[in-house]
């Protein structure tokens, strides 16, 4: 069994991983653990457990700005947003359920590390995008801080968005500064039924480029929208194409009536209100339709809009997987029908027309697959040479992205 250290503040971090570095050993970083299924099978000799490292020391809703410790629990923030009726605006999806283990138990470190985004990420940005500033350990033991409490910075490089999706293998993040907004006062979603998956994409499209401020935009077939919990989606056994409209009522009701006009043509409507509407955006958000506590493989396939229903009638085709559009189309999930990955059939679909990640699957099958996407020759010999600067001895995560980096 791999041995635990479980510093309680940012000193122990350095001292551990500075000891790390000296007696040239490796370290799995984790804050609770919930995405650690998410990557290659890598060996370490120790696991650094960031959950004790905890709370938020930083939040002034006036200014729209809050700071938390690596290991906060996500949900804790949430909660703490609500209570001013802000929230993070990039919507982070809790993989916990998809992965098999609990609801709401990640952290905001490891939501920043993986660079979760949920629905909202076509009108909002990425987390990455809402990331100020942060206090991280590199892999040479060393404290730095990057960024900081307001969203014009001028510190040199921006280090928050590199660190942002890098898996915890450049550097352990401690404290992170966030920028949130206010949340919308009402929402209600708009339904088109029964679209083939090309047609939902163009009602889809069409929708996005009008000034109904649509803030998030989804394809059902009808083999996943009879998944979602929400009895008004499920039991319409027909396919859905889902139009977000969110803020305060009067403005939805005007914007609904503009989006319902330019929707017509495609074919029958209907409406989610607010309480059906938040549990449906939260199910999409989740993964809840493929969270059904099998090992089978589940990829996540980012790719241009136009090309989505193209690239995923090729993966059905071969596999037989379910599929569900997020993003306006730019977005697949894809749940396969057993435990195999069938990355021949996903990297030729793709054409390199987008990337995809292995987001389930068993140890045994990641250590044989390539979960992130294969890397250019350039691209690897950057990866590598940024690697190099952070942490020249490969202590942190070492392997979990691409094999010797």
């Amino acid at each position: 069994m791999t041995d635990t250290l479980k510093p309680r503040d940012d000193n122990e971090v350095v001292e551990a991983v500075a000891w790390a570095a000296a007696e040239a050993k490796t370290l799995e970083i984790v804050g609770r653990g919930t995405k650690r299924a998410i990557g290659r099978a890598a060996q370490t000799d120790l696991t650094l457990d960031g959950s004790g490292i905890s709370g938020i020391v930083l939040y002034e809703p006036e200014e729209l700005v809050l700071s938390a410790k690596g290991g906060t629990p996500l949900a804790e923030i949430e909660k703490q947003l609500a209570r001013n009726r802000q929230e993070l605006p990039f919507e982070p999806a809790d993989l916990g359920p998809l992965l098999g283990g609990k609801p709401e138990a990640g952290t905001i470190g490891g939501m920043l590390a993986a660079n979760l985004s949920g629905p909202r990420r076509i009108k909002a940005g990425s987390a990455r995008d809402h990331a100020l500033g942060m206090k991280a350990v590199s892999g040479r033991g060393e404290s730095f801080k990057a960024g900081g409490r307001v969203v014009k910075n001028v510190t040199g490089y921006d280090l928050p968005k590199l660190l942002a999706g890098s898996w915890g293998t450049l550097a352990v993040m401690t404290e992170i500064t966030l920028k949130v907004l206010p949340a919308a006062e009402d929402v209600a979603t708009v339904l088109a039924l029964g679209l083939a998956d090309q047609q939902a994409i163009e009602a889809m499209n069409a929708a996005m480029g009008t000034a109904c401020d649509v803030s998030a935009a989804a394809h059902l077939p009808r083999n996943v929208a009879a998944l979602i919990p929400v009895q008004a989606v499920s039991a319409g056994n027909v396919a859905l194409t889902a139009f977000r409209l969110e803020g305060i009522a009067p403005s939805i009701a005007y914007r609904r009536d503009k989006l319902e006009a330019l929707l017509r043509p495609f074919g029958k409507l209907e409406l989610l209100a607010a309480e059906a509407s938040r549990a449906f955006w939260r199910a999409l958000r989740d993964v809840v339709p493929f969270a059904d506590g099998s090992s089978n493989a589940v990829w996540r396939i980012s790719a241009a809009p136009a090309s989505g229903a193209k690239i995923a009638s090729a993966i059905t085709a071969a596999t037989g997987a379910k599929i569900f559009y997020d993003w306006a189309g730019g977005l697949l999930w894809v749940a396969m029908p057993d435990e195999a990955p069938h990355e021949a059939a996903i990297r030729e679909a793709l054409k390199g027309e987008g990337h995809a990640t292995l987001i389930r699957a068993s140890a045994a099958v990641r250590a044989s697959a390539a979960v992130f996407e294969p890397l250019t020759p350039d691209l690897a010999a950057l990866t590598r040479r940024i690697k190099e600067s952070f942490d020249p001895k490969r202590v942190l995560n070492p392997g979990r992205m691409y094999a010797g980096v």
